[in-house]
């Protein structure tokens, strides 16, 4: 009876242990699937990327607005810096962008590689894009003047053919404006960068017909008259900005 009763027990107690066995690796499995879920959620794969998506999306329409822009390097100079145990070269690069409809920037950036130093410009010129009124689409309105430093440069319009008379970083800035004739001259130092920017200051002095008869309260025809006389109607409506 004693033997039965030990068996009995054994009998009862082997397919509880069993039961009881498989269930706390189970549990253990899940408690680490929920813990490696958060720690996945946590780390953000997804949430990371949708992230890096958007400020991608946000740089892109901030920075052309989906146009097609054009990019002229201007100049590239080495820049070293003497530190201990020698010296640590860079690039620094100039520049010029335009749409070729009348605006135009320029940016300047330094960095240890070319490519990198040219983004970088090309970024910065991008957000310093200034509007210049254009006649007819492919000259100046009238002359003008700047100078920056030692820099000294003189803008001029000219008639459909001339073709773009300038050189070096002026060329440069005419071509991406979209100007298709004008005359230039630069007096003094040739420094690409006192150049760029007295040419700016030039074309930032630049104003249209149509902004000067708003600003006096004037039509477009009287300010275009000479002698006295009534300008062509045509002429007047021609003239945009």
């Amino acid at each position: 009876m004693a033997d039965e009763q030990i068996q009995g027990a054994q009998v009862q107690d082997g397919p509880t242990q069993e039961a009881q066995t498989p269930e706390q690796p189970t549990e253990v499995r899940r408690e680490r699937g929920a813990r490696g879920g958060r720690g996945r959620d946590n780390r953000g794969g997804g949430n990371r990327g949708g992230r890096r998506d958007d400020r991608g999306r946000g740089r892109g329409g901030d920075d052309d607005g989906g146009e097609e822009l054009i990019e002229k390097l201007v100049h590239i100079n080495r820049v070293s810096k003497t530190v201990k145990g020698g010296k640590r070269f860079g690039f620094a690069a100039l520049v010029v962008v335009g749409d070729g409809k009348g605006r135009v920037g320029f940016g300047h950036g330094k960095a240890r590689e070319v490519p990198e130093a040219i983004s970088k410009a090309t970024a910065a010129a991008k957000k310093a894009m200034v509007r210049v009124p254009l006649r007819e689409g492919r000259t100046l309105h009238h002359d003008g003047a700047g100078h920056f430093g030692a820099g000294r440069v003189y803008v001029r319009s000219a008639p459909s053919g001339t073709g773009i008379i300038a050189g070096g970083p002026m060329r440069a800035i005419f071509e991406s404006l979209g100007v298709a004739d004008v005359v230039t001259k630069s007096v003094g130092t040739s420094n690409p960068y006192n150049m760029i920017r007295a040419t700016f200051e030039a074309l930032g002095e630049q104003t249209s017909p149509k902004s000067v008869a708003q600003r006096r309260g004037k039509k477009i025809a009287d300010l275009l008259g000479r002698g006295g006389a009534q300008a062509p109607e045509a002429e007047a409506a021609a003239v945009v900005e």
